[in-house]
């Protein structure tokens, strides 16, 4: 879910600020200046001083630049050197998230306090239900010795007065795959054998320790080239930014882009064919079979349950076939996805089709730094508008619906958000499963509930239910 907090207005103002050097063909000149810019020393610190929060900028500028914070050999290289690797690079790692160190200290390991709520009650059922002796008292109040405790949070259910809470580590809380854990510096670290890519930790971070690598140096080199620019944008970009998709059409014009495909077209074959295929696997007496649209989830049978395989579906996702019918009319052209969050980033890395990643906070940035307003500008149109039901692919429930519209003997079953308690219920399907189609989106709310969002998911559900309809409308229009 898209939350409103201070870590998100720095960083969407740190991106806005590199695109308006970007327009300007300044970054490499000025992007020294934006830790000072940003970060004055006449302004009180958010962390223990100046020049941490400083550091901590040079950093989440790297990600910007297309780097990860592993690829600094030396600590004195200035980001304007990084600007002219990035303008000159040919090649990119396929490793995306990287741990801003500086900025990941301020966490402790996850553990149970004791509040300033405790009683010291006669009672005492702390003591009495800690399997590990790990709670005395003093000065009439409970004390939990952390050496001893196993974080059980029995102590937690039993206290009558509520006085015990757990304190977590947020990006290792959400992370459904185990994959981040602090190493013995106290910096979290991320295990690309296990990180599907899910974004949940950069969402969760409250420190902007965790970043992303951009591909926003690769885009304005492209344009600037004179490259023709194709948008690939994501269904769920309908219920973002509170404007109909015919402005934010106009609005990708605009800022270069010579055309525009909605993805929600390459829904409508991977409608068609998901539905064949889970005919066929039905045929085949194969209990059930689940989506394949959402490459967390697909990374996560990879990596960590792969015996699941044999049910996923092997229809490409609608990006996929967007993509291959974009390259085919725009053989030479710069394709670039418009995303709602991380995952798609390692999809288009694979992708031979399309070259680069636009997130919805950096196009919401770009729109920014060239002032436009989204509500003022003209409609324009494209020339192909895709079904209602290709475009819901964006909202929880939608490809189940979708497919089902086409095999109407469909038994769904939704799994709204990859976490610990779904994945094993999601395992649990080998064994038996209520329907005989399961669709799995990594994201709460599906794609409106990605990490790179702007809209809170449930506006963003009213604003694509709207723009479903439009699509309804308009469908019917050309047949009359």
């Amino acid at each position: 879910m898209a939350k409103v907090n201070n870590a998100m207005i720095i960083r969407r103002d740190l991106i806005t600020r590199v695109i308006k050097l970007l327009e300007i063909n300044e970054l490499e000149e000025k992007i020294d200046r934006l830790p000072i810019d940003l970060v004055p020393r006449i302004e009180s610190a958010l962390r223990c001083c100046v020049h941490k929060d400083r550091a901590v900028v040079k950093y989440m500028l790297m990600g910007m630049l297309g780097f990860n914070i592993q690829d600094e050999e030396d600590e004195l290289t200035r980001l304007s050197e990084y600007v002219r690797m990035a303008e000159n690079r040919t090649e990119h790692t396929g490793v995306f998230l990287t741990v801003v160190d500086e900025a990941c200290t301020s966490c402790r390991k996850a553990s149970y306090e004791v509040s300033n709520l405790c009683r010291g009650c006669v009672a005492r059922p702390c003591i009495s239900n800690c399997p590990k002796d790990a709670i005395n008292f003093t000065d009439a109040k409970a004390n939990i010795v952390q050496k001893n405790c196993v974080n059980c949070g029995k102590c937690q259910k039993v206290c009558p007065f509520h006085a015990i809470v757990y304190i977590a580590v947020p990006c290792e809380e959400v992370c459904p795959v185990d994959a981040i854990s602090r190493n013995n510096k106290g910096v979290q670290e991320i295990n690309p054998d296990k990180c599907i890519n899910c974004g949940k930790c950069i969402a969760s971070c409250p420190f902007n320790a965790i970043t992303q690598k951009s591909n926003l140096v690769d885009i304005f080199r492209a344009k600037n080239n004179k490259k023709e620019l194709v948008a690939l944008i994501a269904p769920a970009i309908a219920g973002q930014f509170g404007a109909d998709l015919g402005r934010i059409i106009r609005s990708f014009e605009l800022l270069g882009f010579n055309h525009v495909y909605e993805v929600a077209q390459g829904a409508e074959q991977t409608i068609e064919h998901e539905a064949k295929e889970w005919k066929e696997k039905m045929e085949e007496k194969v209990p059930f079979m689940t989506s394949s649209c959402c490459p967390s989830y697909t990374s996560w049978v990879k990596k960590h349950h792969p015996d699941f395989a044999k049910f996923v579906s092997d229809t490409p996702t609608p990006l996929y076939f967007t993509a291959e019918l974009a390259r085919k009319n725009h053989p030479d052209a710069c394709l670039i996805f418009i995303s709602p969050c991380a995952s798609k980033r390692v999809e288009v890395f694979k992708n031979p089709n399309i070259d680069y990643t636009l997130t919805f906070e950096e196009y919401g940035a770009w729109l920014v730094a060239k002032g436009i307003d989204l509500i003022s500008l003209d409609y324009s149109s494209l020339d192909y508008v895709p079904t209602a039901f290709a475009r819901g692919f964006a909202a929880t429930g939608g490809v189940a619906n979708a497919v089902k519209n086409v095999a109407p003997e469909i038994n769904e079953v939704i799994i709204n958000g990859l976490d610990k308690s779904t994945i094993r219920l999601l395992k649990s399907y080998s064994k038996s499963c209520d329907g005989n189609f399961v669709e799995v989106m990594c994201c709460e709310n599906g794609c409106l509930g990605g990490c790179n969002v702007i809209s809170n998911p449930k506006l963003a559900l009213r604003q694509l239910k709207d723009a479903m309809k439009q699509s309804d409308e308009a469908r019917k229009q050309l047949v009359e």
